[in-house]
Order: structure tokens, then C-alpha cells, then sequence
């Protein structure tokens, strides 16, 4: 079968690796730096398909943007200067891409389409369409806006206080865009739960004030952004998958360098230590925007636990990976109040359950997340699918470190989407 990986259990895994830059930060570092006014140079920017998606859209609305070698240099035209795309903008798999640009294009005076590949039809976005239409953009689409294709007519936009019925870092940062296209008014975005930061983040380093409690965050319209120079720290998200290895596979130490902690990502570091990992966190002294660490995990004896409310925010992308590492703790670990796993590339709570199960875990799907008993001794001998989906397709390639017997796994191109070079990082540390 086309795109088929065989992979087998190893004995140890040793070394260091950098993960690739985080795709949260890649993203916000091209549209930001898109809309600032000067010249915006981009260090460590991830290469994988997401970004590039992002890249392509903005090229397509006149924005020059240059690619050397994880250098990306991205020539800004201003709040005002993004020109109407003679093209249809395709986000290919990229939620981000779409949700963030449809803040930007909400205010803009120029009619747009978004369109993207088919997981990307299936996911909702009314969850944003409906918050910038009452900020006065017109936003049309599949059942009223609920789905790709969409069409945007940007207008004159007005400040919203919005309560967001969901903790979404997406949903939050795409109206914070909206809202710098107003006249001078305030843009307040309240949450269940606070999301990831990084776009409060960097926009003040473009420049931007933004104002910022427990559960909101706010701007005033009419402020431009002024060119940066970003350095982008490694996906704690990516480091995850290798977090989990070092974890569970015997004999084992490695160092994860430059890896970004910022402490709305941290989850899978609370978790790790909740569960007795043994684990480092080395802080590196930097200028960035974003806390920096080197992290040292070694095989560690781990215990069930229970993951619920205020944590899911900040580890909502590791929890494929987190319910590997529970069947190899003692005992049962919980995972709740996660319904938001429905709604990624695949619905992660049956695609994790399923594929888990396939090579003899011992786990139970709930309506908002799943009930993990452990330990299990993991046999393999199984042909697994990532489903499209770059965290399910990671998450069972570090499960193969341990499992008895080789799995087959298909559809591993899907990896590239966030970390091209996860298979020659595995390599490097099996040796």
C-alpha cells in the first residue's frame, strides 16, 4: 500500500535534538509581520505544509515574501495595503490559517474566498464568522458561514465585548485582528478558560497595546504594527511526541533544545510531572517574546492521573500523545472536559481510542474525553492510520518504540504538516 511505514520497537532511546519552530508562532510571525509597516525577518519559521499555506495566501493578497533556509523575510504593506487576491485563498489544512485570516480580512475593502482541503470543510467556523459579523463584516458560506468555502466583503468594523463561548487561541486572536481595524474603539475578548497567548504576545512586539486579565484580552483599533525581527522557539507541541519517548521507552535520555514554555502551552509539562516523570526544565537566557528552555527527560515509572478544566487549553494538541504515555503509567488516567478534540483534524477522541486499541491498549472513549487503565504492555502487529492527522500519525510512530511486534503505519506523510524531519529526529536518537 502507498505510504505505508513499517516501524519496530527500540532498545534505548539517547542524544539531543531541536525541534522544528512552532507552527502557532510561524503563522501569527507572517500575517503580523504582512500587516506591519517595514520589513519583518523571521528566524527558525517551520517548513512545514501549515506555514507554507500561510505564506502562499499572503503572497496571493501582494505581500513579497522571501524563503532562504528557515530565514523567511516578509516585506510588510501595512494595515491598509493588502491587495484584493485575483485567486481564491486555499489554506489547505490549516485551521489557523483560516481562522487568523479571516480577522485580518473581516476589515479589509476588498471581497475574498477562502477555500481548503477537505478536513478542513468539516471544521466549524462559525465559531468565528459569527463574532466578526457582528463587528460588521459580511461573511458568507456553507450553512450561513458554519463551513468552508467562505466569502468575505471586508467593511468599516465596530468594537465588540465578546464572551466566547470556548477557550480558542484561533477565535480570540482572529477578532484581536478585527479589532485593530476599528476607529479607535476596543475590541474585548472574554473566555471560559484563558488560550494560548501568543497573540497578545506578539503583537506587543509589533508595537500593539493590548490589555490583558485573568480571562481577557482587548485592543484599540487604529494601531499599526511596526516591523520586528522574530525568532521562533521550538513547538512545545512537537517536543511533546519526543517528551513521551524519553518517558517511556527504557534506558533513555534526551535534551530537547530551544523548545518555547510558554505557560499557556505548559500543560504537557504539569502533566509529565503530575505523573513522576523525571524530568529538567533548563530556562536559556534570550530577547525573545517568548520564554525558552532546554528540557531533559529521562525513563521514568509513572502513575495515573487525572486531566480536567483549566489544564485541556494548555495541552489540548498533546493529548493523542498523552494517552500513550498513560497506558505505560500505574493505574487509570482520566481526561476530561477535552470536547474540543472533536473538532481538530480528525475527531481525536475516536481516532485515539481506535488506534490505541489496535495494538492493545486498554482505553474507553467518553463524550468529552477518554479513560486510559494502565499499565499495558503494548503488542503491535497491527496496521495503524494516522487518518490524515500529523499528531495521530506521531503519536503511533513513538508508540511502535515499545510495542512487541512492528506496526504498519499509513498515511505518515501527514507528519510533514508540522514536523518534516520527525522521522530523521527518531533516527538520530535510536542510535
Amino acid at each position: 500500500m502507498a505510504d505505508l511505514k513499517k516501524l519496530s520497537k527500540v532498545s534505548s532511546l539517547a542524544g539531543s535534538v531541536e525541534v522544528p519552530g512552532d507552527k502557532s508562532i510561524s503563522h501569527r510571525a507572517v500575517m503580523f509581520g504582512a500587516i506591519a509597516d517595514g520589513k519583518t525577518e523571521i528566524s527558525n519559521f517551520l517548513m512545514g505544509a501549515d506555514c507554507l499555506s500561510t505564506v502562499s495566501c499572503f503572497r496571493k493578497m501582494g505581500v513579497a515574501i522571501d524563503i532562504q533556509e528557515g530565514l523567511v523575510t516578509v516585506e510588510g504593506k501595512g494595515l491598509d495595503g493588502l491587495e484584493e487576491p485575483s485567486e481564491i485563498l486555499d489554506v489547505g489544512n490549516s485551521g489557523t490559517t483560516t481562522r487568523l485570516m479571516m480577522g485580518i480580512l473581516a476589515g479589509t475593502d476588498f471581497h475574498s474566498c477562502i477555500i481548503g482541503d477537505e478536513s478542513i470543510a468539516k471544521r466549524p467556523m462559525s465559531r468565528v464568522t459569527n463574532p466578526l459579523k457582528l463587528m460588521g463584516a459580511t461573511i458568507d458560506g456553507r450553512e450561513n458561514g458554519q463551513y468552508t468555502p467562505l466569502a468575505i466583503r471586508g467593511n468599516n468594523l465596530n468594537g465588540i465585548n465578546y464572551e466566547s463561548p470556548v477557550a480558542s487561541a484561533q477565535v480570540k486572536s482572529a477578532i484581536l485582528l478585527a479589532g485593530l481595524r476599528t476607529n479607535q474603539e476596543e475590541t474585548i475578548v472574554t473566555e471560559p478558560h484563558k488560550s494560548r497567548d501568543h497573540t497578545e504576545r506578539m503583537l506587543r512586539a509589533f508595537g500593539v497595546k493590548v490589555k490583558e486579565d485573568e480571562r481577557s484580552a482587548s485592543v484599540i483599533g487604529g494601531q499599526n504594527l511596526k516591523a520586528t525581527n522574530i525568532f521562533v522557539p521550538g513547538d512545545i507541541s512537537s517536543a511533546a511526541f519526543f517528551l513521551v519517548a524519553g518517558a517511556i521507552v527504557p534506558n533513555s535520555e534526551i535534551l530537547l533544545r530551544n523548545v518555547g514554555i510558554n505557560p499557556t502551552r505548559t500543560g504537557i509539562l504539569d502533566v509529565l510531572k503530575m505523573m513522576g516523570a523525571s524530568i529538567e526544565i533548563i530556562p536559556q537566557e534570550n530577547q525573545s517574546f517568548e520564554p525558552i528552555a532546554d528540557i531533559l527527560i529521562k525513563s521514568s515509572s509513572l502513575k495515573g492521573t487525572t486531566i480536567s478544566g483549566d489544564l485541556i487549553p494548555k495541552l489540548i494538541d498533546e493529548i493523542p500523545v498523552i494517552a500513550l504515555l498513560a497506558t505505560q503509567a500505574e493505574g487509570d488516567t482520566i481526561i476530561k472536559d477535552a470536547s474540543e478534540l472533536k473538532v481538530k483534524e480528525t475527531n481525536r477522541i475516536d481516532t485515539v481510542v481506535g488506534e490505541l486499541t489496535k495494538i492493545g491498549a486498554n482505553i474507553k472513549a467518553t463524550d468529552d474525553g477518554m479513560v486510559i487503565t494502565g499499565k499495558s504492555n503494548l503488542l503491535g502487529n497491527a496496521t495503524v492510520s494516522s487518518h490524515g492527522d500529523h499528531r495521530i500519525g506521531m503519536m503511533l510512530a513513538i508508540a511502535s518504540c515499545i510495542t512487541e511486534q512492528p506496526i504498519n503505519l499509513q498515511d505518515a506523510t501527514a507528519i510533514d504538516v508540522s514536523y518534516p524531519n520527525f522521522f530523521d529526529h527518531l533516527s538520530v536518537l535510536s542510535k
